[in-house]
């Protein structure tokens, strides 16, 4: 083998620590961004959130349909390279190269280069908004989801005027904080007791008569049915308690708890006729039985679930404004979703005099703050561009609602805006857009296309509409089966075969025909 020295010129792609943090900053949702802020503030000492109200550099709103800066393009033909470890909702895309995972952390510059106006701070006008709350304390509405009572909190509060000893004092209150979300007492007597005495068999006993015991007056607290330990058990208090209560009942009542008696899956399918045979009764009183059984609550702790996990706080606000032909859609960013950073002055202008050691260090974490800063205020303006591309595309759903989207797909927005598919993904994946209609996550204004009869395309999300209309609107003694909603959606021009619109009900969370039915 001969051994000899050759040259070879070749390209490869390189992602810079700068189009890292910009692509990484781009997929984060709102909170995540939030808690990136905070654990920036408090790891690099040059950036700081300004609390004057000082007017912040307006972008994205003069050039939000102009082609992609340079910067971004850049960020764009780097987007596919980044490691699959750091992706969220994008399509499968290229590995990085090698020398992106190994190249040191270099902030590249002096620390001189400004990279906004004045190392000034930017989202500036982010100040809170106000609602509709009366009276001089202000509040929004997580501090009211922090308001509402737990479940457990409840339980505890009804426990304090029971008269009990010490131990069954903690036996109530230990089953108390054992209970899910739901309300139901998930672990079996047993695996508590084994848990707080793993070798102690003698003391396990003992531990299970006394939970036993603080069972039994745990199902007499309200809400009724708490401590449940099955379904069936759950609605068999409900309707003892309903028996007590009401006198009259306890002909529905008797056979609703024979029913609950029986195999749960006999309720869930409706199987009148083997209910009727396992429970010895007649068709009516199964049929009022079930009925019922239907108006009762499954889950006892669903009212005391803590809503604030279910606040959404939208990234875009999208108003109307004017009337008719004259009516137009504004599209801006949630100044409350927006932070409020700047360079630390004092200490970027001590670091210009100072040339001592640890000055090259200090440069990097300087220039690090204003990238951090370029980098955010990057996001939003995608953000913002994104979204009212959007609009444009969508404009009958925000005059006309659900049941005017039109087909959308991530590559028309991408080729509209000169960015790359992966980043509208990105940007479209946990952000959220507040429209007269409601708050909607970006991606649900994409849909896929069904053919019509014209030759033209229904989007996907129009027909999951028209699917839900039709349910509404049905005969609850001869609920629509798939086959029929499939004929009725033919009629309107839209190829949807049965199968499709299976996939579709149960997206919706409708329940089949057989289930819908009124007995």
């Amino acid at each position: 083998m001969k051994q000899g020295l050759s040259l070879r010129v070749s390209q490869h792609l390189a992602l810079t620590p700068q189009l890292q943090q910009s692509i990484r900053l781009l997929q984060l949702s709102t909170l995540e961004l939030s808690q990136e802020v905070e654990q920036m503030l408090d790891e690099n000492p040059f950036l700081e959130v300004n609390q004057d109200e000082a007017p912040r550099e307006e972008f994205g709103l003069a050039h939000e349909n102009a082609a992609a800066p340079e910067d971004d393009r850049e960020v764009e033909h780097a987007d596919y390279a980044l490691p699959a470890s750091e992706e969220r909702a994008a399509p499968a895309e290229a590995e990085a190269p090698a020398s992106a995972e190994t190249e040191p952390t270099d902030w590249e510059g002096d620390g001189s280069t400004d990279m906004v106006p004045d190392d000034g701070e930017w989202g500036g006008d982010a100040t809170p908004r106000k609602n509709n709350l009366s009276g001089d304390e202000e509040m929004d509405a997580t501090d009211l989801a922090r308001g509402n009572e737990s479940l457990q909190s409840f339980l505890h509060r009804q426990a304090l005027s029971l008269r009990l000893s010490e131990i069954d004092r903690f036996a109530l209150r230990f089953l108390i904080e054992s209970l899910n979300d739901d309300g139901y007492l998930e672990d079996t007597l047993e695996s508590l007791a084994a848990g707080l005495a793993p070798n102690d068999l003698e003391q396990q006993e003992e531990l299970v008569h006394r939970f036993t015991v603080a069972l039994g007056l745990l199902h007499h607290l309200e809400p009724v049915g708490v401590g449940a330990r099955s379904l069936a058990e759950c609605l068999t208090l409900q309707l003892k308690a309903l028996q007590a209560s009401q006198p009259q009942a306890t002909a529905a009542c008797t056979a609703a708890l024979h029913i609950c008696a029986q195999p749960i899956e006999l309720l869930a399918r409706r199987d009148v006729k083997r209910l009727v045979q396992l429970c010895g009764d007649t068709d009516a009183n199964i049929r009022a039985a079930i009925a019922l059984i239907g108006r009762l609550e499954p889950k006892p702790g669903r009212r005391f679930v803590d809503v604030e996990r279910n606040i959404v706080v939208p990234d875009v606000l999208v108003t109307k404004t004017g009337r008719g032909a004259t009516m137009r859609f504004r599209v801006q960013l949630n100044p409350d979703v927006m932070p409020r950073l700047r360079v630390h002055d004092v200490y970027a202008g001590a670091l210009k005099s100072h040339k001592g050691e640890g000055h090259q260090a200090l440069q990097q974490r300087l220039q690090e703050a204003r990238w951090f800063i370029k980098n955010i205020q990057q996001r939003f303006d995608t953000i913002l561009r994104v979204s009212s591309a959007i609009v444009e595309r969508q404009k009958n759903f925000f005059v006309h609602g659900e049941l005017a989207m039109r087909p959308l797909v991530l590559r028309e927005i991408a080729d509209e805006l000169g960015l790359h598919e992966s980043t509208i993904s990105r940007v479209t994946t946990a952000k959220y857009m507040a429209t007269p209609f409601g708050t909607f996550e970006l991606k649900y204004f994409f849909g896929s296309a069904l053919g019509t009869e014209t030759g033209g395309n229904a989007s996907s999300t129009a027909v999951r509409a028209l699917i839900k209309q039709f349910v509404a609107s049905e005969n609850l003694k001869k609920p629509l089966s798939d086959s029929q909603i499939s004929e009725m959606l033919k009629e309107q021009g839209i190829e949807c075969a049965r199968r499709t619109v299976a996939k579709y009900r149960e997206a919706l969370r409708i329940a089949p025909a057989n289930l819908r039915k009124a007995l």
